[in-house]
């Protein structure tokens, strides 16, 4: 964790990056702005930024007083502690393999704080209460879905357009969320089959009813920004003539229907930034309209959106081969 007198640089230094000043104790699109510009990281420091709440723009304190109502102005869920969890409900191993990921080397040489300090200072633990946070939880927890029923995707391959048929395949994929987005990625692989076509009496090229990166990206999509609070699982279901994804918890801050492939607000700002650092997502906010220039450039139709207050649907329309 920074100490008070490297914040106390850090604020006096105008010119540097790592540093958002806000006087502001409610904007909390600012806050993810922020967060998420920090998770970015375009300059390539691989070092924490900051953002400072009651410091002016030339860094000196407005004295402003910490009350439980800015705390939790400043506090997305994902960085909400667990109460009943405890610091045995985290795999030391999961956090020491993602910090030698994403971490650069020197840092972590330097580095000789306690694993509490260390996670905290990437807000997986709460110092506070000396309980993990949600977002510790989800990456690192031995059982997240003990605390957060709906953390978990279920995948169903049906062999029609209905679900009132059996299942070709079923499950219930949770764990730690680097190990629900491996056997993500397996199973859209294996669902996802490649047919050859003719394009000329003699020649042959491969092509798929779906782009993986498509589906990769919708799916990715939905595991960012889902509401973490509900007990209802993203949904992923594999019909013969489309796929469907259900995210449960509709869309959040500024984003509406019409603005929702160009513009972001992050429900989880602290799990998009650890996506982004694991190379999962690319840049925040583009994911949709990737998935939408896959589908074009498969020949595939546009994934529809169905929206309401509680559950984002995206549907993409399988090709036909």
């Amino acid at each position: 964790m920074i100490s008070p007198a490297e914040l106390a640089e850090l604020m006096a230094d105008l010119e540097s990056d790592r540093i958002e000043r806000t006087e502001s104790t409610n904007n909390t699109d600012k806050f993810s702005q922020a967060v998420c510009a920090f998770a970015n990281d375009l300059p390539n420091h691989k070092q924490p930024g900051y953002l400072v709440i009651g410091v002016d723009k030339f860094g000196v304190p407005t004295g402003l007083d910490v009350t439980e109502k800015l705390l939790a102005n400043a506090r997305s869920f994902d960085t909400s502690p667990i109460r009943d969890a405890a610091m045995s409900d985290l795999s030391a191993s999961l956090f020491q393999a993602y910090r030698q990921e994403v971490i650069d080397p020197e840092v972590i040489e330097a580095n000789h704080r306690s694993l509490e300090d260390q996670l905290a200072s990437l807000r997986f633990y709460d110092s506070r209460h000396h309980v993990p946070t949600v977002a510790g939880l989800l990456l690192f927890g031995k059982n997240p879905r003990y605390y957060l029923p709906g953390a978990y995707i279920q995948f169903l391959r049906l062999p029609g357009t209905t679900l009132t048929e059996r299942p070709d395949d079923e499950a219930e994929i949770s764990g730690d969320l680097l190990s629900v987005l491996r056997e993500l990625d397996a199973r859209i692989k294996v669902n996802n089959i490649t047919k050859p076509v003719a394009v000329s009496t003699l020649r042959e090229t491969s092509q798929s009813a779906y782009p993986d990166v498509a589906i990769r990206e919708i799916v990715l999509n939905a595991v960012m920004h889902r509401d973490y609070q509900s007990n209802t699982p993203i949904k992923l279901y594999w019909f013969t003539d489309r796929i469907e994804v259900h995210s449960p918890g509709g869309l959040y801050g500024e984003v509406t229907p019409s603005t929702l492939e160009s513009r972001s607000s992050y429900r989880n700002p602290v799990l998009a930034e650890t996506m982004k650092a694991l190379g999962y997502v690319n840049r925040y906010g583009y994911g949709i309209q990737r998935a939408q220039a896959a589908m074009a450039k498969n020949s595939s139709p546009a994934v529809q959106f169905e929206i309401d207050d509680r559950t984002v649907l995206a549907i993409l329309p399988g090709k036909q081969l």
